[in-house]
């Protein structure tokens, strides 16, 4: 698998639309976030680190294997790139994985370390496995850290445990979620930063 690849380039390009999509929407700033979408049972295109999402070009994506080794030559991954792999390992079904930087999901984070509940929205049924606003849609949160690996691990741990979570958050930092390939994963995002909008000004209104 390599950047002139029929996949690859049609993946970076719907990328690309993505970080023009959520940039526009502010939840990219500056250089902040990282995509990636799934090549094949072994591979995955992801964000070169650094760059601008409202800027991004097929040149701005990169191969990256599931053992995390660099195939473009020349190129740094996302140093979050494990936080995509762990997904990719978990299910075939995983397409791909997306992650943004927006205010409501990082204040929601800090409001919330033990988790985020979300409760009697019909946005709700965006997402998959949901098909009635009478759900308690729980988000995790965890601590943030400098440790990828480690966070990679705890994640998947919880994934184990809790194999219906549709996204997560990273305290002070941001939010994951993923689908079965980009479309899925660009509508599961609106979802869940249009119920995070919701949250926000909810607890803006009753405090």
């Amino acid at each position: 698998m390599n950047e002139q690849d029929p996949q690859f380039m049609a993946r970076a390009a719907e990328l690309a639309a993505v970080g023009r999509f959520f940039f526009d929407r502010g939840w990219v700033p500056a250089t902040a976030g990282n995509f990636s979408a799934r090549l094949d049972d072994n591979h995955m295109a992801i964000t070169v680190s650094g760059r601008h999402k409202g800027e991004l070009s097929e040149r701005d994506l990169m191969v990256v294997d599931l053992d995390g080794n660099v195939i473009s030559e020349g190129k740094r991954p996302s140093a979050e790139a494990f936080l995509h792999i762990i997904m990719y390992r978990r299910s075939r079904e995983i397409g791909a994985v997306l992650h943004t930087h927006s205010v409501n999901a990082t204040v929601l984070s800090r409001l919330s370390p033990d988790g985020l509940i979300l409760e009697d929205y019909e946005v709700a049924k965006a997402l998959p496995g949901i098909d009635t606003h009478e759900t308690a849609l729980r988000v995790p949160v965890f601590a943030n850290d400098q440790d990828i690996r480690q966070l990679a691990a705890r994640v998947d741990d919880l994934m184990n445990r809790e194999p219906g979570v549709a996204g997560y958050l990273i305290q002070g930092h941001g939010f994951y979620t993923w689908g079965a390939d980009v479309e899925a994963a660009r509508r599961h995002m609106e979802a869940f930063e249009f119920l995070f909008e919701c949250e926000v000004l909810t607890r803006r209104m009753l405090a």
